[in-house]
């Protein structure tokens, strides 16, 4: 295939996705009606249709291409990146311009859309910015035009690896903004449909922008065969992720009874192109690679333009299934009070969380056998101290506590201590990061997954939250800021931002354990007197925020939990005052277990430091006599 061909397939698949997006947009009829807002226009309509294609396929190519260029194209020793990977990256950084422009373009019209006027009217009068503070979803095109544009200025100049691994993670964020206050956000189940898009949308965005990078790779030349390897291996990973999550989102959003609309069909054809795309991937050995690529690329580009047409139609649960205040709120009812058989039975799957959760162990248990089965040996404690730690995640998460804890606030404090304290405590006494080194193959050329995670443990920011009163101050300073503000009121109200607080006290108490008692090396060497006294620093704030909480007089999150109206809740205050006991006692548990395992660490090392210093001893002792026998030997 001619350059000038290969150009023209690309162009003509990218035209396909955008000609099925307008055609569903012009066969949608009136989308504004059921959502109760006034149609704003076709110049709206398809206006913000194929700015929405655009930025779908420009953040799609940014993403992409900074993967491509941090874990398909080979790297370097020193960390700099490569021809392959340079090219890949500046193939990011146009895409992340043009991802830009999008985003601005996408704010206006956004607010149009959202709120039935004209994009005329709309600038003329100047309701501009007091629309944007009333909606949603501009808010969201806002952050993504932040983080375009932080990618951008990254990617621009980037030279080293870890910059293009920052500028990947930023860019997979922004890829959320939208998605997360979506249609899939609204109504009954919102919660499993949200968390099915946050795995699908960077999987799917993964896989297409690293296509098109790994099709700018062929037009300069034969594929080297790292290369088609781990590409095939990304891309497959994509695949998976992208159907699985694809299917759990679609059903929450069309469900059984709205199969047969035109969501569903949509539905159905996004996933025949996916699986012939997966299918495609999984027959692409002995085929010439650019003609496979190309056809990959064509279903893809329709996938993406079907995806977008998807977030025009309105969802069938939508209309069929009205959610309730509570259902708005959390994604379910709580129409009956907790109970413990509750808590064993009512089990709901946190589908972020909980998936980690199983992946970490299920990686874990794999590298541990890897090791056994070459006859190295590794501790049992560690193991189960691992998988005991997920378990508290998920019991905490997605178990009947989980389910309960958003509705009152002594159980949401239960499930905190858990991912904030008792889970995070095991986790560091597991050693992952020790566990994955030895495991993990050490490459002589070309860096590997290895030397990636001895690259990241020694970046500046690792150092940075790895200092012990950075890690103290997120640990102890997140219980203030979030509680006696308005934040924790306003995260409730949303599913992604309760998401992101679990995350934010899972990280945040894995970092200061790991600082304080981990099994793994910190990019810092403490002293253990020094990480006691971190410990010992720290235990009184754990304790005040307790005795603050149980002595207030107002109630924390009050509009949250008025809106939630649960009849079983009962005194909201005194509630709240036993949550406060909850985090003062339970709380102390695990920092006495942090105190033990530090004095066991610190004994430890110490025997280890005197048996050394003892076999040098002897060593010096030995020479010693040595040189004496040669000083006699020579005398006589």
């Amino acid at each position: 295939m001619s350059r000038s061909r290969f150009r023209g397939a690309v162009a003509a698949a990218v035209v396909a996705g955008l000609a099925l997006l307008l055609i569903v947009v012009a066969t949608a009829g009136d989308v504004y009606a059921p959502l109760g807002t006034a149609d704003p226009g076709p110049w709206v309509t398809f206006g913000f249709a194929i700015v929405r294609f655009t930025a779908v396929a420009a953040g799609a190519g940014c993403a992409g291409g900074l993967a491509f260029a941090a874990f398909v194209a080979p790297g370097r020793r020193d960390g700099k990146l490569t021809a392959e990977s340079f090219a890949a990256v500046r193939f990011a950084a146009g895409s992340a311009a043009c991802w830009l422009a999008a985003a601005i373009a996408a704010v206006p019209l956004s607010t149009a859309a959202a709120s039935g006027l004209p994009l005329g009217t709309l600038l003329g009068n100047g309701a501009l910015l007091s629309t944007i503070g009333a909606t949603e979803e501009p808010k969201a095109w806002l952050c993504v035009v932040a983080v375009a544009a932080v990618v951008t200025a990254l990617t621009w100049p980037a030279m080293a690896w870890r910059t293009t691994v920052l500028a990947l993670a930023v860019s997979l964020a922004g890829l959320l903004a939208p998605v997360v206050i979506g249609h899939a956000s609204v109504g009954a189940g919102h919660d499993f449909a949200t968390g099915a898009l946050v795995w699908h949308v960077p999987a799917a965005s993964v896989w297409l922008g690293a296509l098109f990078a790994f099709l700018a790779h062929l037009r300069r030349g034969a594929p080297d065969e790292l290369v088609l390897r781990r590409y095939h291996r990304l891309s497959r990973i994509c695949f998976v992720v992208v159907l699985i999550s694809g299917a759990v989102g679609g059903l929450m959003t069309a469900r059984p009874d709205g199969l047969m609309s035109r969501y569903g069909l949509l539905l159905a054809v996004e996933v025949v192109l996916l699986a012939a795309a997966g299918a495609i991937l999984a027959a692409a050995r002995g085929v010439a690679p650019r003609r496979v690529a190309v056809v990959e690329l064509l279903l893809l580009m329709l996938a993406a333009g079907g995806s977008v047409g998807l977030t025009v139609l309105v969802p069938p649960s939508f209309v069929n299934d009205p959610a309730t205040v509570q259902g708005t709120i959390l994604g379910y009812e709580l129409p009956d009070p907790p109970s413990w058989l509750r808590f064993l039975t009512d089990w709901r799957p946190d589908l972020i969380i909980g998936t980690i959760a199983v992946l970490a162990c299920v990686l874990y248990v794999l590298g541990v056998r890897r090791l056994r089965r070459r006859g190295d040996a590794w501790s049992t404690g560690r193991t189960v101290a691992w998988l005991l730690g997920w378990l508290i995640v998920l019991i905490a998460t997605s178990s009947g506590l989980g389910t309960y804890s958003p509705g009152t606030f002594s159980l949401h404090m239960v499930t905190h201590m858990g991912l904030n304290m008792y889970g995070p405590v095991l986790l560091v006494l597991g050693g992952p990061v020790t566990l994955a080194l030895r495991a993990l193959p050490a490459r002589s050329g070309v860096p590997g997954a290895r030397e990636w995670l001895v690259d990241l443990l020694h970046a500046p920011v690792t150092r940075f939250l790895a200092h012990p009163a950075v890690a103290a101050i997120l640990f102890a300073g997140s219980f203030y800021a979030l509680y006696f503000s308005d934040l924790f009121g306003q995260a409730m109200l949303f599913h992604w931002s309760h998401e992101l607080m679990r995350l934010h006290f899972l990280i945040t108490g894995y970092l200061f354990a790991w600082v304080v008692v981990g099994t793994d090396r910190t990019p810092r060497r403490i002293p253990h007197l020094a990480r006691l006294g971190v410990l010992f620093a720290v235990m009184p704030f754990h304790a005040f925020f307790g005795v603050i909480v149980m002595s207030k007089q107002t109630v924390i999150a009050a509009t949250y939990y008025h809106y939630l109206a649960l009849p079983w809740a009962g005194d909201l205050l005194a509630d709240q005052r036993l949550g406060g006991g909850i985090a003062w006692a339970s709380g102390e548990i695990p920092l006495v277990v942090v105190v033990v395992a530090l004095l066991v660490q610190w004994s430890r090392d110490d025997e280890r430091r005197a048996k050394r210093t003892d076999r040098t001893g002897e060593a010096d002792f030995d020479a010693y006599n040595a040189m004496l026998a040669q000083l006699a030997e020579r005398g006589r």
